[in-house]
């Protein structure tokens, strides 16, 4: 089911604040004060912003909490305003809508123990994860975080102090790419872990390319990138054919296969819509893909496509829709 469609619960802002530069945390609590549906480390909720889209924030705070949920935003001026609008828009008192919680990045319960990389915003639902492994005590965890600068660093302050202190490295590169970090001696040998990363599209692709000789299921990513976010200028308008229903939808320059296919009254499953969870799979029967997903191999991008984010490189793709 999208969730978009889902039912959402009239949230109020009880706290407001910086958490670091440009990135804001917003403490939700029920209207009547009441216990709110529970969550496990990794989930996020859709949260209707006061310009009136709908947006997905991963929660950051202890999943034992039922009272609250906590989420941190980075007011993105270049976006298409949703962040911009909670930010600017959500004070104490704000009324802001939001679903129950869901969670397609889930840490794996047999899982030995843990390698975390964290670029940017992306920290937000690793650290959710480590609140729980923290408290548990009984599963080791290294955390890699990425940034710019020590000012643009979330919850630094959490992560220098027990109980994180001696399992997180903090890098700052300044925005030059002979300062990045080198991901390569994380991934060069296999370990008896499990790698959850979150961030920027670029760092997720090297992790991908990186740890092809991991196993596939040890290797966990999400991206806090949408549809929108990984447009580019020259995009184009296309059309797709549904094979079994022989319907033809155009597709627009600035709109998903997802959207469009939802615009002409299809229930198409989707969860993330950032190209990273696989539920919104669907196969190519005809055409060429634009392939801008984190989760197909080489070999399924010839029989397969996210339609939340890729596109098409021919005039028209046939799917088995």
């Amino acid at each position: 089911m999208d969730e978009s469609n889902a039912a959402l619960m009239p949230l109020v802002v009880a706290r407001a604040a910086p958490l670091a530069r440009g990135i804001q945390a917003l403490e939700l609590h029920a209207a009547d004060d009441s216990e709110l549906p529970a969550f496990t480390p990794g989930a996020h909720v859709t949260v209707q912003t006061p310009s009136g889209v709908l947006r997905k924030y991963s929660l950051c705070n202890d999943c034992d909490e039922r009272n609250r949920y906590v989420i941190a935003v980075k007011r993105e001026t270049s976006g298409r305003g949703g962040s911009t609008s909670l930010v600017d828009g959500c004070a104490e008192g704000t009324i802001v809508p939001c679903s129950e919680p869901r969670n397609d990045f889930v840490l794996a319960p047999k899982a030995r123990g843990f390698l975390f990389v964290a670029g940017g915003i992306g920290i937000t639902p690793i650290m959710a994860m480590l609140r729980h492994l923290a408290k548990a005590g009984t599963r080791p965890f290294t955390l890699h975080y990425l940034t710019r600068s020590a000012e643009e660093t979330a919850f630094a302050e959490d992560l220098r102090a027990p109980p994180f202190a001696g399992h997180v490295v903090l890098h700052h590169d300044g925005g030059d790419p002979a300062l990045a970090f080198d991901l390569w001696p994380l991934f060069e040998r296999p370990q008896p872990v499990h790698v959850y990363a979150c961030g920027p599209r670029p760092m997720l692709q090297a992790i991908r390319d990186m740890s092809g000789h991991w196993p596939l299921s040890a290797i966990h990513i999400e991206s806090f990138a949408d549809a929108a976010t990984l447009a580019v200028a020259d995009d184009h308008p296309f059309r797709v054919r549904l094979a079994r229903s022989g319907a033809a939808i155009d597709v627009g320059a600035d709109q998903s296969i997802l959207d469009a296919m939802r615009a002409h009254g299809l229930d198409v499953p989707s969860s993330c819509e950032s190209g990273t969870c696989g539920t919104c799979r669907t196969r190519l029967l005809e055409g060429v893909a634009d392939h801008r997903d984190l989760v197909l191999s080489d070999a399924e991008q010839a029989d397969s496509i996210m339609v939340c984010v890729s596109r098409a490189r021919t005039p028209e793709l046939v799917l088995d829709a």
